[in-house]
């Protein structure tokens, strides 16, 4: 494809002597963009004090057949000189957090994984300025991170909220980032980029996985009592099943959608780079029990080409972290190269509770599967780091507390074998 100016302006810094060929390093992060000052239209219309926003959350935690014991929720946040709560973001805690990695560890770059404006995108009808939006919810809680690295370039992706208004919203978005100096984005959605000298170098896909599921006619199906999931047909019987639902101006065209799977099938046989990454916005896995249709629909369109050509997919989706690996046996019969890492990173500005009785239902049921690790009810970050003298991808959580101090928590580290050639 072809690359904006910054773009190629920011590879080469990293290329120079500020970047190693040993090592390549960086941020990811995602669902970042939230604020009590945006919220959701439901919360306005029909506003809760704190004891009956907790409720709520509660209700529908037991609705979702979820263990009352495990029963959590995010600090809360009352707006001034009323009584009316909401959930508070971790936004700025985060971005607080990941300037203080950054003085520890490299970081050459970072990648944010959609959700970047909550709750419906830019050219939201709300009566607020959008460059405003952009500025409090996608700039400032980076600002510490920019501060202390002038040139550190933030290669976005789209997410479902910023689709949510139109496609005017996600042109406002694109077009705010392309006159951002520490921001990438492609105006089509998708694109990719190559960072590291050649031998050494990665090549990151980024997607533009709304548009696409978008493209897609698939159900959402509750989930059993026990967390398993139900087939579609006793879902459909049961008047149970509903179709997803997708708004016209999500839907694809000309069949864009189409079009970016076959750039992304193409671009990773042919990628020269030793390392191959992908991520967008949409999970392939989670346990987080509520987004599992979609993995389902995002599986068969893109974990073919993953499991023969990349070495990771990351995203964002689920409000926690979570670290999970596909053998890709289902896909590949015989399969002999290392697991699939499937990293998710959606934890920078919102929490969400995982589902118990699912996780161990999917761990039954999928063979290929396999649960590494997670924290739910938390902010927090993924830092991953490519070895080039190892050949081994190496990726480290970490979270900040709810007091909103900002401040550091290492988590857990892992480490897996470069699965290319």
């Amino acid at each position: 494809m072809t690359f904006k100016p910054l773009v190629l302006c920011c590879l080469s810094v990293l290329c120079g002597s500020a970047m190693s060929a040993d090592t390549i390093s960086f941020l990811a992060f995602g669902d970042g963009g939230y604020h009590p000052d945006y919220p959701k239209l439901k919360h306005i219309e029909k506003p809760k004090n704190k004891a009956q926003f907790i409720a709520a959350e509660k209700a529908d935690w037991l609705q979702e057949h979820r263990p009352l014991d495990e029963f959590n929720h995010a600090p809360i946040y009352v707006y001034p000189d009323t009584d009316i709560a909401t959930e508070q973001t971790g936004a700025i805690a985060t971005g607080k957090a990941m300037a203080t990695l950054c003085q520890q560890k490299r970081c050459d770059f970072a990648i944010q994984l959609g959700d970047n404006i909550y709750p419906d995108g830019a050219g939201a009808n709300d009566g607020k300025d959008d460059q405003q939006r952009m500025n409090d919810l996608i700039l400032k809680p980076l600002q510490p991170l920019f501060a202390q690295q002038p040139d550190l370039v933030v290669y976005s992706a789209l997410g479902n909220h910023d689709w949510k208004t139109s496609r005017k919203g996600v042109k406002l978005q694109t077009e705010w980032m392309a006159k951002q100096p520490n921001f990438t984005m492609s105006l089509q959605g998708y694109y990719s980029y190559t960072i590291g000298e050649p031998g050494n170098d990665v090549e990151l896909f980024v997607l533009d996985t709304n548009m696409l599921l978008s493209g897609q006619h698939y159900y959402e199906v509750p989930l059993r009592p026990d967390g398993s999931e139900q087939g579609l047909a006793s879902a459909l019987a049961s008047g149970q099943a509903e179709v997803e639902d997708i708004e016209r101006h999500e839907v694809p065209v000309n069949g864009e959608d189409h079009r970016q799977l076959a750039w992304l099938a193409d671009g990773l046989k042919n990628s020269k780079a030793k390392w191959k990454l992908v991520y967008g916005h949409h999970i392939l896995w989670s346990i987080g029990g509520t987004k599992y249709d979609e993995g389902h629909v995002l599986r068969r369109l893109i974990l073919p080409e993953l499991c023969q050509y990349a070495d990771a997919y990351i995203a964002g989706h689920e409000h926690d972290l979570e670290l999970l690996t596909d053998d890709c046996s289902r896909i590949m019969p015989g399969n002999t190269k290392p697991k699939l890492p499937l990293i998710i990173s959606g934890a920078a500005a919102k929490m969400r509770g995982t589902h118990t009785p699912f996780a161990q239902q999917q761990e039954k049921r999928y063979p290929e599967y396999d649960l590494v690790w997670s924290k739910s009810f938390i902010w927090g970050f993924a830092h991953i780091e490519l070895d080039n003298q190892q050949d081994r991808l190496n990726v480290s959580f970490y979270t900040t507390p709810h007091d909103r101090s900002g401040r550091l928590e290492a988590e857990q580290s892992f480490s897996f074998a470069r699965r290319g050639n």
